[in-house]
């Protein structure tokens, strides 16, 4: 599972009432195998998908398009079999078969990854239709969203669902609850310079409404407040020159600040640290990756240089272990930078992705008719090139509407 969703795994366990198998795979693996949990036709991974399988599914499929490749029709059939009749995903159905009902915890996490995912392959606009419908339709009267619905948001889950607004064109600004937008809540999430958080996004404010720096939620925002999702296209180069003080910030220097924050944080070390609560200090290798994502759409290559080099020559173990989904933050962290994946600290992130679920359509081959109508291009994102379709993320030829202002930010999305 994707760091970028701890936070909101591990609130949204309280309301489902299983913490530990959650709360083990947020830290940067996926759950451990159950025996009585087989793997799925067309599923990618190997072990218990209860928590992730959406989740993991969406982004190595969006891993797999970034890179070039066609997704095997399995593949893409198994993620559209999720999805329940009113748009939304929960993380795994057993019994895709079966009805929704009030007692599947859809959420939307898995439904913004998988709007991320089938965007950027195109061919599936009723799916994300569907998908978006619901997702405005759970949206927060701050304009953001929490991990389940009706929860408070946070800015991991508005992030993400930034990123499936802008896959399908849709301009984040434009997607109101009250007069606020997703822009609205990400702002409101970012920390004071002069604070503990040192301009950092929070997660959520804690109990007495105080924000507290967050490098997980961080990494997510910064991405988001640039308009982009897992798929990022690098700005404009930008010199991160410290926390901007003096006024009240707009989400592009909220952005800026938030990306001074990642590149001060893994100055010394090159990597971020667990945030898991009651964890020990340890590297976190997704969080990390999801780090070199947001420095690089912001612009700061430079900063983002460091922890790539780090990630290219100790991240392997890490991904063996945890599979699809730390395999596809490699390969976006790679195409962010304008890195080959397919020789990342002398590894090919490409084929061990690969090997994890079912092969893609070779080359060349003939496709069939479903594989065809799934693997079209339909979508305005097809003209970003290959490398950071963020047609699943962020077509970055959409601008986000404002502009980076403030300390050489003088760009527009």
């Amino acid at each position: 599972m994707s760091v970028r969703r701890t936070a909101a795994v591990l609130a949204a366990t309280a309301v489902i009432g299983a913490v530990a198998a959650p709360a083990a795979s947020a830290a940067g693996s996926s759950p451990s195998p159950s025996p009585s949990v087989a793997r799925p036709s067309g599923l990618f991974g190997s072990t218990d998908p209860t928590y992730d399988g959406v989740w993991r599914q969406s982004l190595a499929l969006l891993a797999q398009h970034t890179v070039g490749q066609s997704p095997a029709s399995s593949a893409i059939g198994w993620l559209t079999g999720q999805q329940c009749a009113n748009g939304a995903f929960a993380a795994y159905r057993a019994d895709a078969s079966a009805a929704c009902d009030a007692k599947t915890q859809v959420d939307t996490n898995s439904t913004a990854a998988a709007v991320q995912a089938l965007g950027a392959l195109g061919g599936h606009d009723d799916a994300t239709g569907k998908a978006v419908t619901w997702l405005k339709s759970v949206q927060n009267k701050d304009g953001g969203w929490g991990y389940m619905p009706g929860g408070p948001s946070d800015t991991n889950s508005t992030s993400v669902v930034i990123g499936a607004l802008k896959a399908l064109g849709t301009k984040p600004a434009s997607v109101t609850k009250d007069g606020k937008s997703p822009y609205d809540a990400l702002l409101k999430l970012s920390t004071a310079c002069d604070s503990e958080g040192e301009g950092a996004f929070a997660y959520q404010p804690d109990k007495k409404g105080k924000l507290a720096a967050n490098a997980d939620a961080t990494a997510a925002g910064v991405t988001a407040g640039m308009g982009q999702g897992f798929v990022a296209e690098p700005g404009k180069t930008f010199d991160l020159t410290g926390c901007h003080v003096g006024y009240e910030p707009d989400l592009a220097d909220a952005a800026g600040n938030g990306a001074n924050y990642l590149a001060k944080t893994m100055a010394k070390t090159s990597y971020l640290k667990s945030a898991l609560p009651g964890a020990k200090d340890q590297p976190d290798y997704g969080n990390t990756a999801d780090a070199v994502v947001a420095l690089a759409a912001i612009g700061a290559t430079k900063d983002a240089q460091k922890p790539l080099a780090w990630l290219e020559k100790n991240s392997a173990d890490w991904a063996a272990k945890s599979g699809p989904a730390a395999y596809a933050q490699l390969i976006f962290a790679a195409h962010a930078t304008g890195t080959d994946p397919r020789d990342f600290g002398g590894k090919d992130l490409v084929a061990q992705l690969a090997a994890t679920g079912p092969g893609p359509v070779a080359a060349g081959a003939t496709a069939s008719p479903s594989e065809k109508k799934n693997d079209e291009k339909k979508d305005d994102g097809d003209g970003l090139g290959v490398w950071w379709i963020i047609g699943v993320g962020l077509v970055a030829g959409i601008g986000i509407g404002f502009l980076i202002s403030g300390r050489n930010k003088k760009q527009q999305l």
